[in-house]
């Protein structure tokens, strides 16, 4: 199979494929912005995370300094858990959940490092730290008796999910589904991440220029998407009187590997349902085409969508995930057999 372009890992600000080239970044960002005009302002005006989310809730992990930032909707069915990429925030999932709400449980975390999360060592973004957070999470917030839960992962945070399920920590896992991220292209991507990330934008004058440059030149396509999600991925530079990243992932570069090396094994071994949704056709490699063949996971192509499905296309996504758990009968407790539900109301 011949290499993925550049495009498939396009953590925090890689450009989408109309200009994933570092000339094409490079020319955007020595255009100089135009001034903001009323409308524009409007345009790309923030929008609350209240209107998708129904909760947001500190999840404070016992003796330690980690205290983790969940976003919560629904009431009813199983828990989908979702894990936002490199940069990304819970907040990639707002759009997404607002569909899934009414027929299963959301709980979309900001990872270390990320969004509203404070932990004793930001910068730890090794697998296996972001895999005991996360495990840490789910049993901070659930105990010993957790509902149902499908673990969904973008990216980076596919990784994480699929590490997370290959632990079998929780005996009421009962699906994993990890959104564009394979590893042969992850890995054979890693050696341009650091070009890619110093040539986004690095500052904005405002929020709002921030949310048009991420649907303009940087790696998301709905509009109303960035407005809930990209202030969560941003702090204000008191030195510099400019917004920046709140995640430097170019600091990070150590833990690049090990996010994604032996990733298509663990994500194969994982004993339970599995889907992966991808934005483009060329996206397996060996081992991954060998277990679908097997019938080892089923696989999606997401058409008309960057990197950030979720983001980009969220109805399609969320209606993806009913559909899994659906197809997979996943109840709020677990598994649903019909002959044995009707058995136990009588």
């Amino acid at each position: 199979m011949d290499p993925a372009p550049l495009s498939t890992l396009r953590e925090d600000g890689e450009p989408d494929e109309s200009s994933s080239s570092p000339s094409a970044v490079s020319a955007a960002a020595a255009v100089p912005p135009r001034p903001a005009t009323h409308h524009s302002l409007h345009k790309y005006a923030p929008l609350d995370w209240s209107a998708y989310f129904d909760e947001e809730r500190a999840v404070a992990i016992p003796d330690t300094d980690d205290v983790f930032n969940v976003y919560m909707a629904g009431s009813e069915g199983p828990v989908v858990f979702c894990l936002h990429g490199g940069g990304y925030s819970g907040l990639s999932f707002a759009l997404a959940a607002n569909q899934i709400k009414g027929k299963a449980r959301v709980v979309a975390m900001d990872l270390r490092g990320h969004g509203k999360s404070t932990t004793s060592d930001d910068l730890d973004l090794s697998i296996e730290t972001l895999t005991n957070d996360v495990i840490a999470a789910i049993q901070t917030l659930y105990g010993e008796s957790p509902p149902a839960i499908i673990l969904v992962g973008h990216s980076m945070g596919g990784s994480v999910a699929v590490h997370v399920a290959a632990r079998k920590a929780f005996r009421n896992l009962h699906g994993l589904v990890v959104v564009d991220v394979v590893e042969g292209t992850a890995m054979a991507s890693l050696i341009h991440m650091q070009k890619i990330l110093l040539n986004r934008a690095q500052h904005f004058p405002s929020i709002e220029k921030a949310i048009e440059w991420s649907v303009k030149g940087g790696p998301l396509r709905n509009i109303d998407s960035a407005r809930v999600s990209i202030p969560s991925t941003l702090k204000f530079d008191e030195s510099k009187e400019c917004f920046t990243y709140r995640t430097p992932l170019e600091k990070t570069e150590k833990y690049w590997k090990g996010w994604y090396e032996g990733l298509s094994d663990k994500f194969l071994s994982c004993p339970v349902q599995k889907i992966l949704l991808l934005a483009g056709t060329d996206r397996l490699d060996r081992a991954l085409t060998i277990g679908q063949m097997q019938g080892k996971f089923q696989m999606v192509v997401v058409r008309h969508t960057g990197h950030a499905i979720q983001e980009d296309v969220p109805e399609e996504f969320a209606s993806h995930i009913l559909n899994f758990i659906s197809r997979n009968k996943i109840g709020p407790n677990g598994v649903e057999i019909p002959g044995l539900i009707k058995k136990w109301q009588n």
